[in-house]
């Protein structure tokens, strides 16, 4: 799914899914700054849902919570946010995941 281009004020609101539909580690678009953004959930509740998402224009990430009109799901993977799962040989080889941080470490620049 690409980018939304709806905002938010202009969703119908029969159509937006309630905060607490979405699990933790759950990819989203994040409504911030006047951009959506990608996002993972972090927590959520009937009336909001907290979540991680890469600020635009900046290195790292904002946390913040928002309400369903803020949210929407994303089905699409972006290598520069999301986690990565990779080997970890402290837990006996089992997958443990990482976010790419763009910049740091000289990830993406």
């Amino acid at each position: 799914m690409p980018v939304p281009t709806v905002h938010p004020d202009q969703r119908d609101p029969a159509l937006v899914a309630p905060t607490d539909s979405y699990s933790p580690r759950e990819r989203v678009w994040v409504f911030r700054h006047g951009r959506w953004r990608p996002g993972l959930v972090e927590v959520s509740s009937p009336r909001a849902a907290t979540v991680t998402y890469q600020p635009a224009g900046a290195r790292g990430t904002g946390v913040d919570t928002v309400t369903a009109l803020y949210v929407l799901p994303r089905a699409d993977p972006e290598p520069t946010f999301d986690p990565i799962a990779h080997p970890d040989p402290a837990a006996g080889g089992l997958l443990r995941s990482t976010v790419r941080v763009p910049g740091a470490c000289g990830i993406g620049a």
